[in-house]
């Protein structure tokens, strides 16, 4: 639990370098998915970031007024029907030992603890404007503590953007960050590549996403870290294509878009393979120009490089093959310039991967809020993972050659930037068509 409690003593320096006050973050309630039955549970992921915690109706207080400040865990208390019937809870003082807390509360006791703990403080730090929820409990506690001025009680005179402060943190992965993604990034690999191994026509697309599912969990992944995308043909062109229902026929590409989440950490990866086991030559000419793009791309990964670099690259290259195959016209300059190519690249090459699949974290440098977007754009240091998604996507058209009609191709991995360049994450996935043609048929 010390990486957590380490989070929490990080933000508490933060707040006191400003001046001090007291900072809360919310996990949520169990929703209801229909009539009385739940979605499946799973923390706030700025909770998360700070303690592990597994139970919903709690909040993290952090009170930064002295060289190590309070940490105040508010949860459930026992409750010998409700575990009965829902499972255990750990119970405020329990809850405090065990994950690393200066004391625990009962959560019905919060409102009552925040009015006394944000008197005669500096700041409210929480992540005002997210949660109507927040925000009405945020004007609560505030007039309360208002309403002692004439005991000579001060309130805060300032609430500050907490979420700003964990956005930064959590932009670099730590080494307890890095395993879970790395075992996340495995996982999800040998999912791929089952999907590989067991996809042929006349299967249905739901029947590759319950083998997705079925090696996640017998990996020990906590769930799906999104909705996988499991579309065979034309459905290929629709890049959040969700329903997963269509039959997979002989002669065209499937795309897969999956990954898992392994203690709380996503992975995130795209591959495109033949249904039938081998490239027609049109798909693997246009597979070829999506995999020479990522390449390219994952060239630019590196401390100090900018984020968009990889964007640039990869575009630079599909811009050029799809003038080389007759789907754009050239030269390659004035087809960039005039942006024909989004018909077939409409999305950025990558984002940020962490506790979220399109985590936190500014896509530009904060000290460059007024520059152009090139000269803004995030630097890359050691510890940030992005992945990286170049893709063409064609439509049938009657200006476009026949061969490339309802071809969609995405080759998406995971790069954590290194002291010295990139390591990608899910290297185990074949990413070459001869690779993959080689597993589907071995």
């Amino acid at each position: 639990m010390q990486e957590f409690a380490d989070r929490r003593q990080r933000i508490m320096e933060t707040m006191r370098a400003a001046g001090g006050g007291v900072a809360i973050v919310c996990t949520g309630a169990e929703v209801i998915r229909n009539r009385d039955s739940e979605y499946p549970y799973r923390s706030d992921s700025y909770f998360r970031y700070l303690s592990p915690f597994p139970e919903p109706q709690a909040a993290i207080v952090l009170v930064a007024d002295s060289d190590r400040g309070e940490s105040i865990l508010f949860c459930r208390p026992k409750n010998e029907e409700r575990e009965t019937w829902d499972g255990f809870r750990y119970g405020p003082p329990a809850a405090a030992e065990r994950f690393g807390f200066d004391r625990g509360a009962p959560i019905e006791s919060l409102d009552e603890e925040m009015a006394k703990l944000l008197a005669n403080r500096a700041a409210l730090w929480c992540a005002i404007g997210t949660s109507e929820t927040l925000d009405a409990s945020a004007r609560r506690w505030l007039a309360a503590v208002r309403a002692q001025a004439r005991a000579g009680v001060t309130a805060p005179t300032r609430i500050a953007d907490l979420n700003h402060v964990l956005d930064e943190m959590r932009l670099v992965k730590d080494a307890h960050e890095i395993r879970a993604m790395r075992r996340a990034a495995q996982i999800s690999s040998a999912a791929h590549l089952r999907a590989m191994r067991t996809a042929r026509p006349g299967r249905r697309e739901y029947e590759i996403e319950a083998e997705l599912l079925y090696e996640f969990r017998r990996n020990g992944a906590d769930a799906p870290a999104y909705g996988s995308i499991v579309a065979a043909g034309r459905n290929a062109c629709v890049l959040h294509y969700r329903a997963n229902d269509a039959v997979m026929n002989d002669g065209e590409l499937l795309l897969i878009d999956a990954g898992c989440e392994f203690d709380a950490y996503a992975s995130d990866i795209t591959r495109t393979f033949p249904i039938g086991g081998r490239f027609s030559a049109a798909q693997r000419t246009l597979y070829d120009i999506v995999l020479d793009a990522q390449r390219a791309a994952i060239e630019t990964i590196r401390p100090g490089a900018r984020f968009i670099d990889a964007h640039d690259a990869a575009v630079r290259v599909l811009v050029q093959g799809m003038i080389d195959c007759g789907l754009v016209e050239g030269p390659l300059d004035a087809a960039l310039e005039s942006g024909s190519y989004r018909r077939f690249y409409m999305h950025r090459t990558g984002h940020w991967l962490g506790l979220d699949v399109h985590d936190c974290g500014s896509y530009r440098e904060p000290s460059a809020a007024d520059a152009d977007a090139s000269a803004a754009s995030r630097i890359l240091r050691p510890g940030m993972v992005t992945t990286v998604e170049p893709g063409i996507y064609v439509r049938a058209a009657d200006d476009v050659p026949s061969a490339f009609h309802d071809i969609g191709i995405r080759i998406e991995d995971d790069a954590l930037v290194t002291d010295d360049g990139c390591e990608i994450l899910t290297i185990d996935t074949p990413r070459r068509a001869e690779d993959i043609e080689a597993a589907m048929n071995g």
